[in-house]
């Protein structure tokens, strides 16, 4: 797989939200998908509160990630502490991700949609 990783950048977005200017900082990034390595370029949003790497059911259906279950279900609380109504995380998926000229493997959450991934 030939990914440009140099070539990744980062950008500094403003958006309105309910009145209030918050920032966004993302970087393009290369994932690799282990088992065919195929590469793919995507815009990864950084700080974004979350604990871990988490990415939605649609993505990894539409980009072809093979899914392994957890051993355990994870539960996912929303900044105010309530439980997030896409349930808990139940699967997950192995990466190579680039970035400037860097290399690391390692394991991204599934949230959302479990049924239809099942």
């Amino acid at each position: 797989m030939t990914i440009n990783a140099d070539a990744y950048q980062s950008e500094e977005k403003a958006r309105k939200t309910e009145g209030r200017m918050l920032r966004e900082v993302t970087v393009k990034i290369g994932l690799e998908i282990i088992d065919t390595q195929e590469g793919i370029t995507v815009e990864a949003l950084l700080d974004s509160g979350a604990i871990g790497l988490v990415m939605s059911s649609e993505f990894a259906r539409k980009q072809g990630f093979k899914l392994k279950k957890l051993e355990r279900p994870m539960q996912v609380r929303n900044v105010d502490g309530s439980f997030n109504k896409e349930g808990p995380i139940e699967n997950m998926v192995e990466v190579n991700i680039y970035y400037q000229g860097h290399r690391e493997r390692t394991e991204i959450d599934v949230i959302g949609g479990q049924e239809k991934l099942r």
